[in-house]
Parts: C-alpha cells; structure tokens; sequence
C-alpha cells in the first residue's frame, strides 16, 4: 500500500525559506515519478513541480529559480525546497506519487492527477 507523509510546512516572513519533506512507504521512490502540487483556499489545485525516474524535473513558472525539487531514492524521501517564499504561495502543500510507467511526459504534464497524495503540509507566508 503506496503512502506518502509530508512534514516540515509553517509560517514563514515573505522572503523567509521552507523545507518540505515527505517519506513515502509501500513502493520504491528509483520508480515513481514524484511531485509536489498546492491547493489555497477557495482555490483549484495547482500542481508545482515534479520529478522523474531519470532526474527530469518541471516546475510551474511562478516558482522556476525560487524551488527546488529532489528526491533520495535510498530514503525514499522526496524534497522541496522553498525560497523566496512570497504571500502567494500561501497554501496546502501535497506530496504525490505515480508508476514511472505512467512516463516522462504525462510526469511533467502532472499537475495533481496523480493516484496517490498525502494528506499535506501547511504554507503560509504573511507579515
């Protein structure tokens, strides 16, 4: 059974930085594309960044140079790292997961399609 834990969210300055982690169990993260998407309230869900088997990561433009994505396959651990962080990224944060066989395309294309989530971290960035 595929599950995923996410950990490390909170209140942040705008400007400040987050961790994101999660530890997922049940599969083997070498052969899972992986991502991360958000949902602010009142709002659709947003898929931020993702990862393949191969190393291909793809982030959504409003966080390209401010979050990093990785992942380490040992730990079966996914990471996201957050700078910069900005009053808009305010919202819940989900890991996900899918069969590589899904492929590279449909793992860059993920937004929050994937068949399994965690139960997310919160983010907020307010002054």
């Amino acid at each position: 059974q595929v599950q995923l834990a996410e950990s490390g969210g909170g209140s942040v300055l705008p400007g400040g930085s987050l961790r994101l982690s999660c530890v997922g169990s049940g599969f083997s993260a070498r052969k899972y594309c992986m991502g991360w998407f958000r949902q602010a309230q009142g709002k659709d869900p947003e898929g931020v960044t993702s990862i393949y088997i191969d190393g291909t990561t793809t982030y959504v433009d409003s966080v390209k140079g401010r979050f990093t994505i990785s992942k380490d396959n040992d730990w079966n651990t996914l990471y996201l790292q957050m700078n910069s962080l900005k009053p808009e990224d305010t919202a819940m944060y989900y890991c996900a997961a899918a069969s590589s066989e899904y492929g590279r395309s449909w793992c860059q294309r993920a937004q929050y399609q994937y068949p399994y989530r965690g139960q997310g971290t919160q983010v907020t960035v307010s002054s």
